[in-house]
């Protein structure tokens, strides 16, 4: 009975994976934006993987923290070895759910603002959130975008007292995918 069992769950994983709508990219861009009254800090990481599945909702990001490039070498350096500490937290993480995925129709060329609650992994803290999102769907083709804002103390990112006057405690980060179908 339980090989039985064991069999029957494995056979409807198999296809609950094979029926599962799944779209991917590698290469989605993350940004962020610190604005202070002494500079703007921007960088940018095109390497970002997303995995989102459109009949569940569910959303996976992940991006290697090293990746981002900044307009001068010696910001990603401070930014790499003193602030987010690259080397002793490689990845950030985001694993949640579009809370309103029936909504969408990937058959129809629409464009569709929803929320997505999940998990955030920065610096190896882990903080629950939602945020707005836009999901648009052009020729069977989706593109996800989400910008939200995070402070620097719920991830226990140190800012050096000779710089923070340079560096916001409330970040912009910003989001975009395109998937393509798995």
């Amino acid at each position: 009975m339980i090989r039985h069992l064991t069999l029957f769950l494995l056979l409807t994983l198999m296809l609950t994976r094979i029926n599962a709508q799944l779209y991917y990219t590698k290469n989605a861009g993350i940004s962020f934006f610190s604005r202070t009254a002494l500079q703007d800090i921007k960088a940018d990481n095109n390497q970002a993987i997303s995995v989102l599945n459109i009949e569940t909702g569910a959303i996976q990001v992940s991006l290697l923290t090293n990746a981002f490039h900044f307009p001068k070498a010696k910001m990603e350096e401070d930014f790499n070895e003193d602030y987010i500490e690259s080397a002793k937290y490689p990845k950030s993480t985001f694993k949640g759910i579009i809370t309103d995925i029936s909504k969408i129709d990937v058959a129809k060329n629409a464009r569709y603002v929803l929320q997505v609650t999940g998990d955030l992994m920065i610096h190896g803290v882990t903080k629950n959130m939602t945020v707005p999102a836009t999901i648009s769907i052009k020729n069977g083709n989706i593109s996800a975008t989400a910008s939200f804002n995070v402070l620097v103390k719920d991830y226990k990112i140190r800012i050096p007292t000779i710089v923070e006057n340079k560096v916001a405690e409330n970040i912009q980060i910003t989001i975009n995918c395109d998937y393509e179908k798995k």
